[in-house]
């Protein structure tokens, strides 16, 4: 059996990231989704980012109750920023009966060719693609390693979580309840 990695900032997390995960673990033939919490994505400005433990806690609280979807800190222990294909590459020495596939949305997609060794990515897992608004796929429509799923879309981002809480705006069911109150607790993105 399968199993999705799902890599994100999770900055914080929300019901999109949410819905995306439960729908991979739960339609496409997956075993399970593992929420990979990156320090530092290689493509993103490190300064916007919260604290890491933080953003782990968030995952874990948002994902509480839900069996077949796990929250890995595996590339807290790695160089960073942290490049997918080394991450891979740890993960595959250390739980060797895995078969791992990359789960990414369609605009990471269109960006793909910028990832390290993204030809290497291709030639040796799959890759689960949710669609997003306005994100054309054709160019990778007909790649073998490439399978396009019919996830729900939603234009929902962290940015916009972030900037909605900043300006004092109301974001109950953008973020799960218990995750709200961890955020609040630490008054976090004021």
């Amino acid at each position: 059996m399968k199993t999705g990695l799902f890599f994100g900032s999770f900055n914080p997390i929300h019901t999109g990231h949410l819905i995306i995960a439960n729908y991979m673990a739960s339609f496409t033939g997956l075993k399970e989704v593992w929420l990979v919490v990156s320090p530092h994505n290689p493509l993103k400005n490190k300064s916007n980012l919260t604290n890491m433990y933080d953003r782990l806690e968030m995952a874990r609280l948002a994902t509480e109750n839900a069996g077949h979807i796990k929250v890995s800190d595996i590339e807290f222990g790695l160089p960073q920023p942290s490049y997918t294909i080394d991450t891979l590459a740890y993960l595959q020495e250390k739980y060797p009966g895995k078969e791992f596939v990359l789960i990414m949305g369609a605009d990471n997609l269109s960006s793909f060719k910028k990832w390290k060794n993204y030809e290497v990515l291709l030639n040796n897992y799959q890759l689960y693609v949710y669609p997003r608004p306005g994100v054309d796929l054709s160019e990778w429509k007909d790649h073998p390693s490439v399978i396009i799923t019919e996830t729900p879309q939603m234009d929902i981002s962290s940015t916009f979580v972030r900037k909605s809480i900043k300006e004092g705006k109301n974001v109950q069911y953008f973020v799960p309840d218990n995750v709200l109150s961890f955020i609040d607790s630490k008054n976090m993105y004021r």
